[in-house]
């Protein structure tokens, strides 16, 4: 079984994502900040999250003394949008970055890509590869994605070597997720960029559109996995499922 080592001091953090990992198959073992360093290079588990939720939070120390320690992927979740500590935090070794605020389902999707990460032992030849995860900006008009390539352009998709044909509202809308892999973004946000309009509740001209890409994209509708609805909040573009 998979072992997974939670650094958290929020009780109420450390409950929910205890219980929902543990769901999904993982041993999960709980640790607050003080205890974490020892605990974790005595366990060498496979996976370590280290929350930056509380005060005085000393996420960066604990990763500069387990990564030359440990083979663990370490992956931090924090409230704040600090461009400067996410960099700080993959410099001194740290495999993924991620916010809190992010939902449980695609906080599991990118665990279980770090997980394969691991066992594919793929190295990262630089910061950029670990700022990108699977989605690689070529250029503001290029982005690769897997087996999936978009045009901005020229408005094209190809998905394993195959032309997919999109209307250009389509394209638009699946560029602007997979320009933003692994966010949730609402329905109000991606009616107000893609048509310029505030949104009033009952549009479902975006939820159709999302229904169609899947389709042509060989996403199940039942189950999707490569375009996902977070209930309530929106849909998510899951760059490790191309």
């Amino acid at each position: 079984m998979t072992k997974i080592i939670l650094v958290e001091d929020n009780p109420d953090l450390r409950a929910k994502h205890q219980s929902y990992l543990t769901e999904h198959g993982y041993d999960v073992t709980l640790s607050d900040e003080a205890s974490a360093t020892s605990l974790v290079c005595d366990a060498q588990p496979d996976l370590v999250i280290i929350s930056l939720s509380c005060p005085g939070n000393d996420g960066l120390g604990i990763c500069r003394q387990l990564r030359p320690r440990v083979k663990s992927k370490l992956l931090f979740l924090t409230p704040f949008a600090d461009d400067i500590e996410h960099v700080a935090a993959l410099e001194l070794g740290a495999d993924d970055f991620i916010k809190q605020s992010i939902s449980m389902r695609v906080l599991l999707a990118r665990i279980r890509m770090l997980l394969r990460r691991m066992q594919s032992d793929a190295p990262l030849n630089n910061l950029n590869d670990k700022l990108s995860h699977s989605v690689v900006h070529i250029s503001d008009e290029k982005l690769v994605c897997g087996n999936l390539v978009l045009n901005n352009k020229r408005k094209s998709c190809v998905m394993e070597e195959q032309v997919i044909s999109l209307t250009a509202s389509e394209f638009d809308l699946l560029w602007l997720l997979a320009s933003k892999a692994d966010e949730v973004l609402s329905r109000e946000y991606l009616v107000k960029v893609l048509r310029g309009v505030e949104y009033d509740g009952f549009d479902r001209t975006i939820d159709n559109k999302i229904a169609t890409l899947r389709k042509k994209l060989g996403d199940m509708p039942s189950q999707p996995r490569r375009i996902i609805t977070v209930r309530s909040k929106g849909y998510a573009f899951m760059p490790d499922c191309w």
